[in-house]
């Protein structure tokens, strides 16, 4: 008894212990980002607005230009250059020679870059959303649930448990090598590519350098020409991070410019990951196909939301909204095509259009408004055409949200959330993927007819399913073909952070987070060793050395049978076999030798 009493108060004050080093402020240090020229009141000219990035090696002005405004006003914020090939190509052979450095680190200096980033965030909320709100246009409450929140998880779940997954795993070694030891290891793969969209300006850099860095690779990131007033200033975060930790900053780039630089980075780097349409995604593949690098490709998405009969209508509701809502134009993983069973089809539609009519558009740091501008004129266009399609094959619009105060020469940046109702899949909505605050809804009678039409979709993305009934909701998830699914809620699979995201279909291949996102940062290498060694080697059995017995072929027969057989005993018979043929083939080797033996005494 006395054993397990100190067994007990052993644990309890272990636990207590665990509890005051929680308590211990971790010693983490702190980064100064200049933040000057992108905080000033947006009243900047052509002529003195530029913002001048270091470059990592020397680069000629371009003719080509990246110009950059605010979407919500239209207001200039600068330029930035569109790289050349030749210059992609430097920038990239210096990550890579920053690399090789960087491979050598330990995970503890690693842990400590990810733990300075979070601090950093943390303590700068404010200016990173509105710097993410300024370039997209959305407001700074979406800025942070969807860039923010997800960035900080991610950083938390690498801290938690990225080392675990990059350290070597043990595999079993099967039956034909039970002398042997198999372990897959992880290496870095080098310098990885990315090409990410606006729509998330900063957490669209942070996800791919977070897990590419942590895998010891350096990274190039090329951002939308619609976020690189954005992304030359996030990147300063970082380049301060591995600055602090004695990284080599060129560790990690941004690179601006347009197609031409993009097809650059494609042909420089050992991976790439692209986030972006599926027309650029197809793009992407041919060039890597060139190299034949491995390529990640998350691509478009048009998601359903199911919503079944059982369901608390009011919750279903707020969800519904805030799925759509904040895909005003800024969210890849937006639900798009709603479906909700006919017999609450009404009362869902009715409370849905009476919330969307009190929501306000504006300019999202210029008042209290729900949505703001959509991040290009293209995109609202874009929309409109979408709901014109469906309004002219018989759809119908039942709410809109309001406009707040529009500012002059912004007006086409706005479209406010929209109800529409009688709609079906001959309509071009339906189909493409919209990007924007659209609620299209149909209605359906079966479970059977709910999965039918969600996967009448080239995109297989994500999804989403409503029930009251938790086994009725994972049987329709089930059969939804796409990469995610979320079960009464919508898109929080993306925020847990050990979760692979990414899609089937035209949505893409391959999958960043998690594990197996972690995973394809590496070189994946397969490693076998004697288990015992120097005294247990591979040895060849007699009948298989060159040149090989008469009986060879049998002998390898019975081995596998001996080996690999379903039935205990025509495995020993099999056995029997193999040592009598050794038994027979060493017997031969005798009478051969003492013959040899014979032959020479009596030359």
């Amino acid at each position: 008894m006395a054993f397990w009493w100190t067994l007990l108060v052993l644990g309890i004050a272990y636990a207590i212990c665990r509890l005051l080093l929680m308590l211990i402020p971790p010693n983490v240090p702190s980064i100064d980002v200049d933040a000057s020229d992108v905080m000033d009141d947006g009243n900047q000219t052509q002529e003195n607005s530029y913002i001048y990035i270091p470059p990592r090696v020397k680069t000629q002005q371009q003719d080509k230009k990246v110009q950059c405004y605010e979407p919500a006003t239209m207001k200039y914020l600068g330029y930035f250059p569109a790289l050349s090939r030749d210059e992609v190509k430097e920038r990239v052979a210096s990550a890579r020679k920053a690399q090789k450095e960087w491979a050598k680190s330990s995970f503890k200096q690693r842990r400590l870059l990810l733990r300075i980033l979070l601090k950093y965030i943390i303590e700068h909320q404010e200016l990173i959303c509105e710097i993410s709100s300024r370039e997209t246009g959305k407001t700074i409450v979406d800025a942070n649930m969807g860039e923010v929140m997800a960035t900080c998880e991610k950083i938390t779940w690498l801290l938690s448990e990225g080392e675990k997954w990059l350290k070597p795993e043990s595999r079993s070694c099967g039956r034909a090598t039970l002398h042997k030891k198999a372990r897959v290891e992880f290496h870095p793969l080098g310098v990885i590519g990315a090409i990410v969209p606006w729509n998330y300006p900063f957490h669209n850099i942070f996800n791919p350098v977070l897990a590419a860095v942590f895998a010891g690779n350096g990274i190039v990131v090329k951002v939308s020409e619609h976020a690189s007033w954005s992304g030359c200033f996030y990147v300063r975060i970082i380049q301060a991070a591995l600055a602090a930790v004695g990284a080599p900053e060129s560790l990690v780039d941004v690179i601006t410019g347009f197609a031409e630089t993009g097809e650059a980075l494609v042909s420089s780097v050992d991976k790439m990951i692209f986030v972006g349409s599926t027309g650029v995604g197809r793009m992407i593949m041919k060039t890597a196909a060139e190299t034949l690098i491995p390529v990640t490709l998350e691509l478009g998405g048009k998601d359903a939301f199911i919503v079944c009969e059982d369901v608390d209508l009011d919750h279903v509701v707020n969800v519904a909204l805030r799925a759509s809502i904040t895909s005003s134009g800024h969210n890849c993983t937006g639900a798009e095509r709603f479906y909700v069973h006919k017999n609450i089809y009404s009362s869902f539609v009715d409370r849905i259009s009476e919330r969307v009519k009190a929501i306000t558009v504006g300019p999202p740091l210029a008042g209290k408004y729900d949505m703001g501008a959509i991040c290009t004129q293209e995109q609202s266009e874009k929309l409109q055409s979408l709901v014109n399609d469906a309004l002219d094959r018989g759809a119908k619009i039942v709410a809109r949200g309001t406009f707040g105060h529009l500012p002059e020469g912004a007006v086409d940046q706005y479209f406010p959330p929209t109800v529409i109702v009688d709609v079906n899949h001959t309509m071009t909505l339906m189909q493409e993927e919209a990007f924007g605050p659209i609620l299209p809804i149909m209605k359906f009678s079966t479970d059977d007819e709910a999965v039918k039409l969600a996967n009448d979709s080239r995109f297989g993305l994500g999804c989403a399913v409503f029930s009251g009934s938790q086994r009725r909701a994972k049987n329709i998830a089930s059969q939804i073909h796409s990469g995610s699914v979320a079960i009464n809620d919508f898109a929080t699979n993306y925020l847990c952070q050990s979760l692979p995201f990414g899609g089937v279909k035209e949505s893409g291949f391959g999958r960043f987070a998690g594990v197996e996102g972690l995973r394809a940062c590496c070189l994946v290498k397969a490693v076998v060793e004697d288990r015992w060694w120097p005294f247990i080697q591979t040895k060849h059995p007699k009948p298989l050395t060159y040149p090989v017995a008469d009986n060879a072929f049998e002998f390898q027969m019975s081995l596998v049978e001996a080996t690999y057989g379903l039935n205990i005993w025509d495995r020993l018979r099999a056995l029997v076999n193999v040592l009598k043929m050794l038994s027979e083939q060493n017997t031969a080797a005798k009478d051969n030798s003492t013959i040899d033996d014979g032959s020479k005494r009596a030359d």
